[in-house]
């Protein structure tokens, strides 16, 4: 039998309680299903939504993973509603399906799928309480995505995807174990149609502000020196990476966090 793959991506870190009860609690829904799926973890840092929803789109759209990959992300910070909640209510699971016939389960939370919104064929809200738990990843939402496995029908109503916010431009959208800084910045981008290779930048985050320069790689630098290239996310349209080539771009950066705002500089 064919494995298949549930990409997990949640604000609780690797090895926390948290995170292995949802573990557990999706396995324990998917365990009868007539079929073998794989559960992998990615952690960002609480209430980052932006991170989210740039792996999600990232694990979504990977050419190299199983057909009919799930990426069930769940990073959900109740920052939709300022006043106190009620019965630890907080926003909703909604399903969409892509062009390439992944699917992806994530909470409607700020950008969380913002990077996935042009490819969506279908969205839909489900059939699973908003409410009820303070821990709804593991007491609510796992048995939603077991019984749509199952064949059960979870929608509740069909969306538009223009209930989702664009994600925003010019930011910090990712900052990886090295202290690369992955940007939402992107080929086809009219700052970026404006860069020529070997070209020297002035790049400001965190109200740092440093030399880099255009390339075509990120190795293509010296020891020490900053490059601003295309990098290794966003398929076909590649997102533009801040590196420090044997150093870490986000410790020179003065530790900057997703979201931040990059002004580039000719």
């Amino acid at each position: 039998m064919k494995q298949k793959l549930i990409q997990l991506v949640m604000d609780y870190a690797p090895g926390d309680l948290a995170c292995s009860e949802v573990v557990s609690s999706l396995s324990s829904e998917i365990f009868s299903v007539d079929q073998i799926y794989n559960i992998n973890v990615t952690s960002v840092n609480s209430f980052d939504t932006i991170s989210t929803g740039f792996i999600t789109s990232q694990l979504a759209h990977n050419t190299i993973s199983p057909e009919n990959t799930i990426v069930y992300s769940n990073c959900a910070p109740r920052k939709d509603l300022a006043i106190a909640r009620v019965n630890n209510e907080g926003e909703g699971l909604l399903y969409g399906k892509l062009k390439n016939g992944n699917v992806v389960f994530v909470v409607n939370s700020g950008y969380s799928l913002s990077f996935v919104k042009e490819s969506i064929e279908e969205l839909y809200s489900l059939k699973v309480s908003p409410a009820g738990s303070q821990f709804r990843s593991r007491d609510n939402f796992p048995k939603v995505i077991g019984d749509y496995l199952k064949g059960v029908n979870v929608f509740e109503q069909e969306l538009s995807v223009d209930v989702i916010p664009d994600y925003p431009k010019s930011c910090i959208g990712y900052i990886d174990s090295f202290g690369n800084l992955k940007t939402t910045i992107r080929d086809g981008d009219d700052i970026v149609s404006q860069i020529k290779a070997g070209q020297r930048l002035s790049i400001t985050i965190n109200d740092v502000t440093m030399l880099a320069t255009a390339s075509t790689g990120s190795f293509n630098v010296q020891e020490g020196d900053i490059s601003f290239s295309p990098g290794s996310s966003g398929g076909d349209r590649k997102f533009w990476e801040i590196f420090q080539r044997g150093a870490s771009a986000w410790r020179t950066y003065k530790k900057p966090r997703a979201g931040s705002t990059i002004m580039i500089n000719f």
